[in-house]
């Protein structure tokens, strides 16, 4: 019963040595192997985190040695190797965004379904400490029911250097960074029916849009604005921040830079310093983001073992997924999109 969990991380790109170092820090897992395309990748990627084995072909995945795979690969190749791992019978984590459309993440999500393995989407912002501890604010009833949500997070980081495909991809905003925002936004305001969007190229020779704007429609009829942006200018940069306020029925929570909570109820105001979790392998700028990786995988592993659902399983990422694809269609169309019309054009 305490033998930890063997899992495959397969993707040996830029964001997969945070995978690595988050594995590290897991209880109850351990990573046996990595598999890359790039053999010396995978090489260089097992030696540097002591890893026993390296692949080139993640049908490995049919040796039966692995307890659960963590693919961190791009979205066109999520639909392959999440059947692959179906087809295997391994349990999967795996990085958003889930698929290119959302016709392929609900096929990913049917066929995982209908086999019965479990699939869990990466979403690793609402695994924050900053927003974890913000949403055990809201559960206090301290500020009451929340009726309005903003959500910013813009900065100039230079993303093309490491990530170079994103300049040639024409979904790219929404689905880099403003997916994990929807995903955040439903996380603190509850599910959403409706998107308003409007979205910006502002740098030039790009495909996709670098900024989007978007309002959302809660079920209980609160909004959120959710704002993104890779061509916002300030010295220092706010990366990876996210800031914004969350205005309840008795009172507000503001989220201020440096992960600050300022409380305003019952005609107080008091201020929370969330701290980092002083890893040693984290480092600024990222310490934020780094921090929310293990506890993201940790959640994983625990619910595994435990039997309990996914916060981010397959089914419920297709609610965050079905919103940015409202997004999409809104900038396209200049409406706004009822999140119900999607699964009428299906």
């Amino acid at each position: 019963m305490n033998k930890p969990l063997n899992g495959l991380l397969i993707g040996c790109g830029f964001f997969s040595r945070n995978h690595l170092h988050g594995w590290s820090d897991v209880e109850g897992a351990e990573i046996g192997a990595v598999c890359d395309l790039d053999p010396a990748r995978a090489e260089a990627y097992a030696k540097e985190y002591s890893i026993p084995e390296f692949h080139v072909d993640a049908s490995i995945l049919k040796s039966g040695a692995f307890d659960f795979v963590d693919i961190c690969t791009t979205m066109d190749t999520h639909e392959d190797l999440v059947a692959l791992a179906v087809e295997a019978g391994v349990p999967v984590i795996v990085q958003k965004p889930f698929a290119p459309d959302i016709e392929t993440c609900r096929r990913i999500q049917a066929n995982a379904e209908a086999a019965g393995v479990r699939v869990m989407l990466h979403e690793n912002f609402r695994f924050q400490n900053v927003f974890r501890r913000l949403r055990d604010i809201l559960d206090s009833g301290e500020i009451g029911e929340t009726t309005f949500a903003r959500l910013s997070w813009r900065n100039d980081i230079d993303v093309y250097t490491n990530q170079p495909y994103l300049t040639k991809t024409k979904r790219f905003m929404i689905m880099d960074v403003g997916i994990h925002m929807i995903d955040l936004a439903r996380f603190l305001m509850g599910n959403a029916d409706a998107v308003t969007c409007l979205n910006q190229s502002v740098k030039e020779g790009i495909a996709g849009e670098d900024a989007a704007t978007m309002l959302l429609r809660h079920d209980n009829a609160a909004t959120s604005i959710i704002d993104v942006s890779y061509a916002s200018h300030r010295t220092p940069s706010l990366f990876p921040q996210t800031l914004g306020e969350i205005e309840g029925r008795l009172g507000t929570v503001q989220i201020l830079q440096g992960e600050v909570l300022r409380i305003h109820s019952n005609r107080t105001t008091r201020d929370e310093k969330v701290e980092d979790d002083g890893r040693s392998w984290t480092s600024e700028p990222w310490i934020q983001i780094q921090d929310s990786v293990p506890k993201t995988q940790q959640h994983f592993i625990d619910a595994l073992r435990s039997g309990q659902a996914f916060e981010t399983s397959a089914e419920d990422s297709l609610q965050t997924y079905s919103l940015a694809e409202a997004a999409y269609q809104s900038a396209d169309t200049g409406k706004l999109i009822e999140i119900s019309s999607l699964e009428e054009v299906d």
